[in-house]
């Protein structure tokens, strides 16, 4: 075989990896189960202000 079918060969079988790993990640992140946000108290206070300055 020559040079540049290993290489296309090794690229293709890494590319083939990250996909199954992030595949692999999303599922782990989509089983933690749905997104609730922070109740209002535990907010920045910053966030807080900037809020009330904008009312």
């Amino acid at each position: 075989m020559d040079r540049g079918k290993i290489v296309a060969i090794i690229t293709g079988a890494i590319s083939i990896l990250l996909a199954i790993a992030y595949l692999m990640i999303v599922q782990l992140l989509d089983f933690r189960g749905e997104m609730i946000p922070a109740p209002v108290s535990q907010l920045p206070l910053a966030m807080l202000v900037e809020t009330w300055l904008s009312h």
